[in-house]
């Protein structure tokens, strides 16, 4: 089994513990886009406008490319505080997307933990995603 690790980038240091885990089960893992520079993205910004809207382009493009060939996502969505307001058990616009990526493409969605309540709570639903609660001895 192959599986992409999707996340938000301050999930970023959780990753690697997951990641050894599920290789030792023998499951290939692929880690996010940026997952080797996670300030990429404000070094994009810092050049312009112009530059990050590339940037996002070529990020979407590739991580399209790269579920196509996966068995699977995992979605790392954890309580995240940003301005002192606590989102539980966050997806981002970029994270959701390629939940849709992998929704199209037929591909298993494994969610962390439950989906988030909130505006998009009815189409991560739809994506009929498999809730672990952090039980990774679910992913099969």
């Amino acid at each position: 089994m192959k599986i992409l690790i999707i996340c938000s980038k301050q999930f970023y240091p959780k990753i690697e513990k997951i990641k050894e885990e599920l290789e030792g089960r023998n499951i290939e893992i692929v880690l996010p886009n940026c997952y080797d520079d996670p300030q990429m993205e404000a070094k994009m910004w810092k050049l312009g406008k112009e530059e990050h809207q590339e940037f996002k382009a070529k990020m979407f493009k590739k991580s399209e490319d790269t579920i196509k060939n996966m068995d699977a996502v995992l979605v790392l969505n954890y309580d995240k505080e940003k301005n002192g307001v606590t989102y539980n058990n966050y997806v981002g616009g970029a994270t959701f997307l390629e939940m849709y990526d992998a929704f199209r493409f037929k591909k298993k969605i494994y969610l962390m933990n439950d989906i988030p309540e909130g505006l998009l709570y009815d189409e991560i639903e739809g994506f009929n995603p498999t809730v672990l609660n952090g039980n990774l001895d679910l992913i099969k």
